[in-house]
């Protein structure tokens, strides 16, 4: 057994504070054309089924809420019925932000750490889910990131004003694993302010607060269009 090996398991050994996942499927799909992607079949099976799976999975995740449309609450409780970690089946509010809060208020009191996902992350992997957990766990707030491919530039009005170093950006994915009480603040202070933040990371470093940047996975990819669930379905394909 080499040292990376031993090191892993040395680190999965540790306890971690209780962690309860937010996973967040409450959105229009307005990009899928028509497709409703929280259950668009992915091997045979709903998508979300396939997200909440690996967080049931998870030896770092003591329960699961899920947020969902109005419409899909019943059906959603009912094929994640045999899943013992999951909570709740909840609303989603008109916001992500709000969709998220209504999420944190059906986690119980004794969860310490929340790790919000997107229900459309159906790739996702149990190793990264731990690496996050674990990272929040000592540092508070963290979030997996990939290193950006392209060139990004600053345009305003059509034109570049700038290139940032592409050795300093990174795309960020879910989930993203804070302290309870900090994100509920954060996500507060944002409402108070009418601050729509984009992630749930934008809301705490509103506070001020650093957020930890872990290796995320190329895998870990968000569905927003049929293309991307396309690609979804041919990397299951492949690892088959």
């Amino acid at each position: 057994m080499d040292l990376k090996s031993i090191s892993q398991g040395l680190r999965k050994g540790l306890k971690v504070k209780p962690c309860g996942a937010v996973i967040v499927a409450a959105g229009t799909a307005s990009r899928m054309g028509g497709i409703d992607k929280v259950m668009a079949p992915l091997e045979g099976e709903p998508m979300i089924v396939r997200t909440v799976r690996t967080f049931q999975n998870s030896d770092v995740i003591s329960e699961i809420v899920i947020v969902t449309r109005p419409d899909l609450l019943e059906t959603v409780a009912e094929l994640c019925r045999e899943m013992d970690k999951v909570r709740a089946v909840v609303t989603g509010g008109s916001s992500r932000q709000e969709s998220v809060c209504n999420g944190l208020a059906a986690l119980s009191p004794k969860m310490k750490l929340a790790a919000v996902q997107d229900g459309a992350r159906p790739l996702i992997s149990g190793e990264l889910i731990d690496r996050v957990v674990r990272a929040a766990h000592t540092y508070g707030a963290a979030a997996p990131g990939i290193p950006v491919k392209d060139t990004v530039k600053i345009v305003t009005g059509g034109i570049v004003e700038r290139t940032p170093d592409r050795n300093t950006l990174r795309a960020i994915q879910t989930p993203q694993v804070f302290d309870v009480d900090l994100l509920q603040g954060a996500l507060e202070k944002a409402k108070v302010d009418g601050a729509e933040v984009t992630d749930d990371c934008s809301a705490v470093e509103r506070l001020g607060m650093s957020v930890r940047i872990v290796d995320g996975e190329e895998r870990n990819m968000k569905i927003t269009t049929p293309l991307d669930l396309a690609v979804a379905k041919m990397l299951l394909e492949e690892q088959k």
